[in-house]
């Protein structure tokens, strides 16, 4: 096989057969074996460089021949793993080609595609022992889901350095602490530690501010979310897709827990809350870190750091995009299915479900005190 060839997926023949995914960085090395795949390549990268890239895409003869030949190269249909060893070199050579291709809402996500799990999504929702009985309006989920951390040395190690690092000042630019620091440490503690510690205490349901106040306070948001001023929301996107991993990990969460008027309450994948989850969860880190805005337990939203205000005509576009993340019904259902929770925008009647059955924490009954910030984020 001719190694511009896209290789092809073993179960199809004929001329609607599929692509199969490969490693960018193994495609990569593919086409820089083969001196004309690399020499259009190394033409491409150059097209792509500057502020008019879009102009050099459309109108130079010379990009538009090297995109011919990578449309049909294996660098086209080549993928990442998502925490993958060299995961942000894969990333850079995925963008190398596919940085014109896509619109600002529309990137293919540069990840391996997602199977729906739902079993292995329900075992991890059981084993969290979410559910508060209705005699024990003060149990706090989000309590017993810091109190597991700490029982599990990975999640506890990894959880004490996040936090110590987006608590730390930083004095050489006279701010509260280092925010680029923060975020490394966030995406290091997401990455080597086991979701069934880290989403149960993202995604923790909860019927109390107190609680609520503790979920939002899980990312350290003083330091890994918030800033002196909110941007608007298109330049955030705009900085983002400056970025191969924070570009990467949005096209990721836009592919997964998109909305359509085929998915209206549901996620695609055939209903994948998990990988709708996961892919949220990727993007704390990013300067598309997204968190809850606040202690609100019933009508709670989720949003990045940002305004639509002051958008202009650029207004519908720009609130277009933040209703991915504020209204987001794949987004929310994902949340509560993983806690087994309600709908309580439209079930504000209904009670909640009882305990399962292992709730193996639920040690600490007494009524929610008001909490301070250290109390909140601290390991206990």
């Amino acid at each position: 096989q001719n190694v511009l060839d896209p290789p092809l997926n073993k179960n199809e023949t004929g001329p609607r057969a599929q692509p199969e995914w490969v490693d960018c960085i193994q495609a990569s090395d593919m086409c820089n074996q083969n001196p004309y795949c690399s020499s259009r390549y190394r033409v491409m990268r150059q097209c792509l460089v500057g502020k008019e890239k879009e102009a050099m895409l459309d109108n130079n003869r010379e990009c538009q021949a090297a995109m011919d030949v990578l449309l049909v190269s294996p660098l086209y249909d080549c993928r990442c793993k998502r925490g993958m060893k060299k995961e942000l070199q894969c990333l850079q050579n995925y963008w190398g080609i596919h940085m014109g291709l896509g619109g600002d809402m529309d990137d293919p996500s540069p990840y391996e595609p997602v199977a729906p799990h739902h079993d292995a999504f329900r075992l991890a929702s059981i084993s969290s022992g979410f559910h508060c009985p209705d005699a024990e309006r003060n149990c706090n989920p989000c309590l017993d889901a810091a109190k597991a951390c700490n029982l599990n040395s990975s999640c506890k190690k990894q959880r004490s350095a996040y936090i110590a690092t987006c608590s730390k000042e930083d004095p050489n630019k006279g701010e509260s602490c280092s925010k680029k620091r923060c975020h490394k440490a966030l995406r290091q503690f997401l990455d080597r530690v086991p979701t069934e510690f880290s989403h149960r205490l993202l995604f923790c349901p909860c019927q109390s501010v107190g609680c609520a106040e503790r979920r939002r306070q899980t990312i350290v948001p003083d330091c890994a979310y918030k800033d002196k001023e909110k941007p608007n929301c298109l330049e955030l996107r705009r900085v983002c897709r400056q970025d191969s991993l924070c570009r990467s990990r949005l096209a990721d969460y836009m592919v997964n827990c998109v909305m359509t008027q085929h998915t209206v309450s549901t996620c695609p994948n055939q209903d994948n809350h998990q990988a709708c989850l996961a892919s949220y969860a990727r993007l704390i880190g990013t300067d598309m870190t997204p968190n809850y805005v606040d202690s609100s337990f019933v009508n709670w939203t989720i949003s990045p750091w940002c305004t639509c205000k002051g958008s202009g005509n650029q207004e519908e576009e720009c609130m277009n995009f933040l209703q991915y993340f504020t209204n987001n019904t794949c987004l929310r259902n994902a949340i509560q299915a993983f806690g087994y929770g309600i709908d309580t925008m439209q079930n504000k009647n209904v009670s909640v479900p009882g305990p399962s059955l292992m709730t193996t924490m639920r040690s600490d009954r007494s009524s929610e005190p008001t909490f301070t910030i250290p109390e909140v984020i601290g390991l206990h």
